[in-house]
Parts: C-alpha cells; structure tokens; sequence
C-alpha cells in the first residue's frame, strides 16, 4: 500500500521509518526501496536538527545581548 509518508518532525520521521520498516518485512516494499527512502529520511532528520540547532543558537545569542545591553545583534 502506497502511503505518504510525513517527515516535517523528528515524531513524523520516527512514525514513517517504521512504516518503511514494516512494508519492507511484508513485501510491499523492496529492501532497495526501504534503503532508498531511509537514507532520504536520514538526510530530512539531520536537516530539521540542524534547523532546530541553528534556532536555539540564535535564541541563545539574543538573550546573551540582552543581557549585556546590546540592541539589533
């Protein structure tokens, strides 16, 4: 059965990994196509944790110039 698969979060990813991971054991999927798709999914997961990295490291530098006293950094 031919679903889409979500993977704008970490929970999405984790969700359609195991749905790839079951089609895969019921045949619905080859092991070629599960690697293919994984190895997607891998790349998707590593974006979103950068883009969260890069989110809090802003946040984190806004609040050590407010605390400073610094404005527009």
């Amino acid at each position: 059965m031919k679903r889409a698969l979500r993977a704008n979060t970490p929970a999405a990813v984790r969700a359609s990994l195991v749905k790839i991971a079951n089609e895969v054991r019921t045949g619905e999927l080859s092991p070629q196509q599960g690697n293919a798709i994984i190895a997607a999914m891998n790349v998707i997961l590593s974006s979103i944790r950068l883009d969260d990295q890069e989110a809090k490291i802003a946040e984190l530098e806004k609040l050590l110039a407010d605390m400073r006293g610094e404005v527009g950094t």
